[in-house]
């Protein structure tokens, strides 16, 4: 790109800013419209709910606004990287987007968008494609170097076991009878199946729930309940009504960037709410078996002991392991939980004053927005280093904390 280019995208920042949302509202649209067969790749509920037209309007002012040192974003594009390897995303499919985004903010700015701005936002787009794929195909290369696979493989559904009310264990083991590589703990995979109401595949991402190992995976999957459910619902309850022992369904390689880093020396606290636990215990397992002599701390919320899952698990690890605590809260808690230790209420760390909570130590959070969003404000105020506090948002990331 030219100077003068980086300068004119520059300035459409407080267009983007005012009109992003209606750009990739417009643009969406616009593509399916066209490509009616991207709809078996993208996710339709997050459509519905407009959350991935927000992440994708965040995500090209970000990128408009660091125009000039577009490297600033890495991390950005390792994240959105590791999610487009999961999904199979190709090069090909970046031309296609390009496409019809160029066009849309032509159709969308009208006569504001000159043929100057036209210009510069392709450029822009074409060095964005090139420095995403590029990234895309060192992961692609590295699952595969660790004996992986690219694009989908078939799985049987081996075993299904209720963790609670809510959530439901499957292990899945390969069709093939071979090996899987063993995914880094707080990875997750894509799930893809076919769903009736839609009339279209959908793929689903899950967190891997089990400590690392090279025959199976395991994902742990919470019904969803209320008759306006979105996509996710769908796929995840017809995981829970219609997959039985013996059925088939597609993976992909594990991927994310949301781990527990193997040389992580220092206290260690897992902050969960509801099935944000899934990533959380299969670091916890890992991080336990090879051992630590640092603090492990596990601080979980949910609204009640029926849907509290792997409570048993948690339980045995505490009597196992010294140098583990943990602490749950329920939002509803009779005599006896409160008996049993459990607090009522939301998790909140300013009524843990028997827990100490190093500046320096690694803090893993995940659950609902609102929920990583409290505990990594109440974190930061506590006085914990902004670097050692990790989260991951389920979805496309439209949270912005720090």
């Amino acid at each position: 790109m030219t100077n003068e280019q980086k300068t004119i995208i520059t300035a459409t920042v407080p267009v983007l800013k005012e009109n992003g949302l209606l750009l990739t509202k417009h643009f969406y649209t616009r593509m399916f419209t066209h490509h009616p067969e991207l709809k078996n790749l993208f996710n339709m509920g997050n459509q519905k709910t407009g959350k991935q037209q927000t992440a994708l309007a965040m995500a090209v002012l970000a990128y408009a606004e660091n125009i000039a040192n577009p490297m600033v974003l890495l991390p950005v594009v390792d994240r959105i990287g590791h999610k487009h390897v999961s999904l199979d995303i190709r090069p090909e499919q970046y031309q296609i987007v390009g496409r019809h985004l160029i066009a849309s903010i032509g159709e969308v700015l009208g006569e504001a968008a000159t043929p100057a701005i036209l210009d510069a936002w392709t450029q822009a787009y074409n060095q964005l494609a090139a420095l995403m794929s590029g990234h895309e195909a060192g992961l692609y290369s590295k699952q595969v170097s660790h004996e992986g696979w690219t694009g989908w493989r078939p799985f049987i559904v081996k075993r299904k076991v209720e963790e609670s009310s809510e959530i439901t264990s499957f292990y899945l083991y390969p069709a093939d009878g071979g090996k899987v590589p063993k995914h880094l703990p707080g990875q997750f995979i894509s799930l893809r199946t076919f769903l009736p109401e839609l009339q279209l595949n959908q793929i689903r991402q899950y967190s891997l729930s089990s400590k690392p190992d090279d025959n199976y995976y395991r994902i742990s999957v919470k019904r969803e309940s209320g008759t306006e459910l979105n996509t996710d619902g769908m796929i995840s309850n017809r995981l829970h009504d219609h997959i039985q022992v013996g059925d088939l369904v597609d993976l992909t390689t594990p991927s994310g960037n949301f781990t527990l880093p193997e040389d992580i020396n220092g206290p260690v606290t897992f902050l969960s709410g509801g099935v944000g636990q899934t990533p959380l215990i299969s670091m916890l397992s890992d991080l336990l078996e090879k051992g630590t002599g640092h603090p492990v701390t596990w601080l979980h919320g949910c609204r009640g002991e029926s849907v509290h899952a792997f409570k048993d698990q948690i339980d045995q690890y505490a009597e196992v392991h010294e140098n583990f605590n943990h602490q749950v809260f329920y939002s509803q808690a009779d005599a006896a939980h409160r008996d049993a230790g459990i607090r009522e209420g939301y998790l909140d760390i300013d009524e843990l004053l028997h827990l100490e909570f190093d500046p320096e130590g690694h803090y893993f959070i995940c659950g609902p927005t609102g929920f990583i969003t409290k505990q990594y404000n109440d974190l930061v105020r506590a006085g914990i280093n902004k670097c050692n506090i990790h989260f991951e948002e389920f979805g496309p990331q439209t949270l912005a904390v720090g």
